[in-house]
């Protein structure tokens, strides 16, 4: 367990999460999601943890393993189609996360993954976050439309708001 993350974050609290994405920049996400919903049958969505505190802090969670739980919690993987697509950051450790349901998953693999976790990464790092959220939306969306195109009317099975923990 390293004192310099746990330290992290406990100084960033939740607060920054809010400030980073205030209302306006979380309604911004909910539109480039639905966006993205009407180009494809996928479920999309994005997540964001100030820090980790208690327990999953003093365990010293990776963000991956805090990803497939917040995955589990959400229900992304109840999709009719199996390619329900989670975008998690965590802000304090600046590691962004996407998990996948099976289906997709089969498709783009861990590295067309972490290219568009790489590529958000990049962003938040020159201080762009809802620059860098909505590309990575755009990016999971463009692979979503190519292997799960709409095919008639759909149903949006998760909610498209973003979620702030």
């Amino acid at each position: 367990m390293s004192i310099k993350r746990i330290a992290r974050h406990l100084v960033q609290h939740h607060w920054r999460a809010k400030r980073i994405f205030p209302q306006a920049v979380l309604d911004r996400i909910e539109q480039a999601i639905k966006r993205g919903e009407a180009a494809h049958s996928g479920q999309l969505r994005f997540v964001v943890e100030g820090a980790l505190d208690g327990r999953p802090l003093f365990r010293n969670q990776p963000a991956r393993e805090r990803a497939l739980d917040v995955f589990s919690q959400l229900r992304i993987w109840d999709t009719a189609h199996n390619n329900g697509v989670l975008i998690y950051l965590l802000l304090a450790d600046r590691d962004v996360e996407i998990v996948a349901d099976r289906g997709i998953d089969a498709k783009v693999g861990a590295e067309g993954w972490e290219t568009i976790c790489r590529a958000m990464e990049a962003e938040f790092r020159s201080g762009r976050f809802e620059r860098g959220v909505i590309g990575g939306i755009e990016a999971v969306s463009r692979e979503l439309a190519r292997h799960f195109p709409p095919r008639g009317p759909h149903a949006n099975e998760l909610p498209d708001a973003p979620v702030v923990m």
